[in-house]
């Protein structure tokens, strides 16, 4: 049975620490539906009501856009392992740049991982949990590091050269904040 929450009671966030992988859902008020893995320790529990991710260089940049178009998001968390639970935080985001004061405070709690392009902050209006006992036992081994490989290979000029080329729209043509 479903459970509802308005904050991240400590057994929520205890479990959410406990996670290897996250999902973010963010949509535009039309067009496609983005749905994105997230790992490599890359997710903070600011507090009872926000969450944040250190959000990686990737082939696109949907959930950027999405934020600057309509804030909405949803974070899940699903547990592969003894505890059979899923865990949805809906909410809105905020989109935290490197050049920005906040990203001063925030930047350092997470590990310093190449690639890094901005941090999304999700301030949360619920959390519901779900039994999650269909969901496959599988065992966590270790974070891939093929995206920090590359983006060290990049470099800050490559990588800036790539967000200019890949990162600036969403495939539905909505504008990123790294749109020139």
């Amino acid at each position: 049975m479903a459970k509802f929450f308005n904050r991240l009671d400590p057994n929520l966030r205890e479990f959410i620490g406990a996670q290897h992988l996250f999902f973010v859902a963010s949509a535009p008020r039309e067009g496609r539906v983005n749905l994105s893995p997230k790992g490599m320790d890359t997710l903070r529990i600011l507090d009872d009501h926000r969450l944040a991710y250190l959000d990686l260089t990737g082939s696109g940049n949907e959930t950027a856009a999405h934020v600057l178009e309509n804030g909405r998001l949803t974070l899940m968390c699903c547990s592969f392992d003894a505890q059979p639970l899923i865990l949805r935080a809906y909410g809105h985001g905020e989109i935290v740049l490197p050049h920005s004061p906040a990203w001063q405070s925030l930047a350092p709690l997470f590990p310093d991982i190449p690639g890094a392009r901005q941090i999304i902050v999700m301030h949360i209006d619920s959390v519901q949990t779900s039994c999650g006992f269909a969901i496959p036992f599988y065992t966590f081994v270790a974070h891939r590091h093929v995206l920090a490989e590359w983006a060290t290979n990049k470099g800050v000029t490559g990588l800036t050269h790539y967000w200019q080329e890949k990162n600036t729209r969403s495939i539905d043509g909505l504008p990123t904040p790294f749109t020139v």
